[in-house]
């Protein structure tokens, strides 16, 4: 599923194009699932035109699922055959992993545990790898007192299990729906919205001393319940930036996605999937990831 010119999902079309090449350090993925993310209909809007270069036709996705076809010259670490899960962000916008092949370097590749299943190793690589760097970013220990923003959303979901593995009490924004699927991983729920420095407050007195945010809008909120010396980083809004916080935009990282999916494996981390579509009906599953669903959106590139 490709797309020609900027616009909304309904953009997008089925269309043959090219095998991708598999070059000197890369690997050839016959993809079997994909994940679709915001960052997906966004490109597609063109709102990240003036900081990535496009190059028509785009196929978007940039996590995927699936097994070696072949390799480049100098990969030793990966064989025809091995299952295998990406964050496939490349420097440029256009061969994304809405196709049956995707062509990826090979340190943007991770092996997939035979415990884990194809669509959550699709689920994870960029929700998985942002919520790891962004709590790697804050140096967050047993020690912190954590609040999440959106803890429920894809990112925060991870962040919540990953900081609570860390020792650290965490505290998660979230509608009252998800709040009891935030406790079962040792989370204290807060609803959002209007008042919510007073309900932080209520849990937190004295303050937290680390915040993720993962929604945007709430730079006001995070800088009135965050203790002095307090850290934060956003995913979402760059105006953390004036205030002393980090903005995070996370890089490909085979390793770490390895790492992440051992944890998948061992049962410390869990994957949430809402919906698993074929992939001729990829607009209609960018459209119910725009709406807010309850986990992880996946197109299935064998149906």
């Amino acid at each position: 599923m490709a797309y020609e010119q900027y616009g909304d999902p309904h953009t997008l079309q089925l269309m043959d194009l090219p095998t991708p090449k598999v070059g000197p350090g890369e690997v050839l993925i016959r993809a079997e699932r994909a994940a679709v993310n915001p960052v997906d209909w966004k490109l597609m809007s063109g709102a990240l035109d003036p900081m990535m270069n496009t190059y028509f036709p785009v196929i978007p996705g940039w996590d995927v699922y699936g097994v070696v076809d072949d390799v480049g010259p100098d990969v030793p670490e990966f064989s025809a055959g091995d299952r295998v899960a990406s964050y496939a962000r490349k420097d440029f916008v256009q061969g994304g992993t809405y196709a049956e092949y995707v062509s990826v370097p090979a340190a943007s590749v991770a092996h997939v545990p035979d415990e884990v299943s194809a669509d959550a190793a699709a689920g994870l690589p960029l929700a998985g790898l942002t919520a790891l760097r962004c709590l790697q970013t804050l140096s967050v220990t047993e020690k912190d007192i954590v609040l999440i923003h959106a803890a429920s959303g894809a990112v925060g979901r991870v962040a919540s299990q990953l900081a609570r593995e860390l020792g650290a009490r965490v505290i998660g924004t979230a509608s009252e729906v998800n709040h009891q699927r935030l406790r079962d991983w040792g989370v204290e729920p807060v609803s959002y919205g209007e008042g919510l420095t007073g309900r932080v407050r209520e849990v937190a007195p004295d303050g937290v001393t680390a915040v993720v945010d993962c929604v945007g809008g709430v730079l006001e909120q995070t800088l009135e319940v965050l203790t002095g010396g307090g850290r934060h980083v956003s995913i979402a809004d760059p105006t953390v930036l004036e205030h002393q916080g980090r903005w995070v935009w996370v890089r490909p990282d085979g390793t770490r996605l390895e790492s992440l999916l051992e944890r998948v494996a061992e049962g410390r981390l869990s994957v949430d999937v809402d919906s698993v579509y074929p992939l001729e009906r990829a607009a209609e599953a960018m459209q119910h990831n725009q709406r807010g669903a309850r986990g992880k959106v996946l197109l299935d590139l064998t149906a």
